[in-house]
């Protein structure tokens, strides 16, 4: 089992490196209407949903908490413009059910919109929120949110929702590329309420996952795919019976740099530091999320067998 304090300290570092560049969590209101408005929305949501779990284990340390908690301030308050923003970008492409999704882990840790509140309930009674096009992984993930803001179902639940997508039809596991293998790891974290509730996961897709898992992590650390290969860690600590698989977490340990960034693969790009931010961005907020949920896991296995 890894050293939970090498899990801790990959966490720890990440958030330095988040708090440094909170900058990097921009919008770009005048961006040409061929790219879209919406596309900066994604990193201001994953940033916190990542610090929201860190928040809720509980095992960080109070620098972590404070900077977990001053992050989403900065972003809700300076990037969201107090979620002015999102009110925006719902008005920009009323249909689309971005805006409410990036405004829900922040609704959930106390912050208010109540305009975005209003337009999600509106837009969700439209029929057209009934074919929405979607990948399964996506269309799970729609009616995990529907659920978590208590609106009325109009996406399928989640047990239908689950049927179509990769992970429930249990891939060969030479097939799994990189692709599908994001498909898997989104579908633990749709199931598991982003690794709140392990028993969402259904036991003959754990029983599966925990198969071939242990491939997957030295498949993806061989090919110093970091990206991957943090998702695959935060799906190992969703399982009833976590590995904490010591390779892995060293390999990944080691490709973090000294300042807490972590390259998407294999070492860090070089360039314009905006544009090196958007490629470094999602596997350090995955290292954070990977540290966070292991190192609580661990210390949850270590009470029970000493109880």
């Amino acid at each position: 089992m890894t050293d939970t304090r090498l899990m801790h300290t990959v966490g720890a570092r990440a958030m330095e490196w988040l708090w440094a560049h909170r900058d990097g969590f921009r919008l770009e209101p005048d961006v040409d209407p061929e790219i879209g408005f919406l596309e900066r929305f994604k990193p201001v949501g994953e940033l916190a949903l990542i610090c929201k779990v860190l928040l809720r284990e509980g095992v960080a340390g109070a620098r972590q908490a404070q900077l977990a908690r001053q992050l989403v301030d900065h972003v809700w308050r300076e990037t969201l413009d107090g979620g002015r923003m999102l009110v925006r970008g719902q008005r920009t492409e009323p249909l689309s059910p971005i805006p409410a999704e990036v405004y829900l882990p922040y609704k959930e840790l106390g912050y208010s919109q109540p305009e975005v509140e209003r337009a999600t309930a509106l837009n969700h009674r439209l029929a057209s929120w009934h074919f929405f096009d979607a990948t399964p992984t996506r269309r799970l993930g729609l009616s995990a949110f529907q659920r978590r803001f208590g609106l009325r179902p109009v996406q399928p639940p989640e047990a239908e929702a689950l049927t179509p997508t990769w992970l429930e039809h249990t891939p060969e596991p030479w097939t799994v590329e990189g692709r599908i293998g994001y498909d898997i790891t989104h579908t633990v974290f749709h199931l598991t309420d982003w690794g709140e509730n392990p028993d969402g996961l259904p036991p003959r897709l754990a029983d599966y996952l925990a198969t071939w898992l242990p491939a997957w992590l030295d498949d993806w650390l061989d090919l110093q795919r970091w990206d991957l290969l943090g998702e695959l860690l935060v799906v190992d600590a969703c399982l009833p019976r976590p590995t904490f698989d010591e390779r892995a977490w060293e390999g990944f340990a080691a490709a973090q740099q000294p300042d807490g960034a972590v390259p998407a693969i294999r070492t860090m790009p070089d360039g314009d530091p905006d544009e090196v931010f958007d490629i470094v961005y999602h596997p350090t907020l995955v290292a954070a999320f990977a540290s966070a949920l292991s190192t609580s896991r661990a210390f949850s296995e270590l009470a029970r067998a000493a109880s």
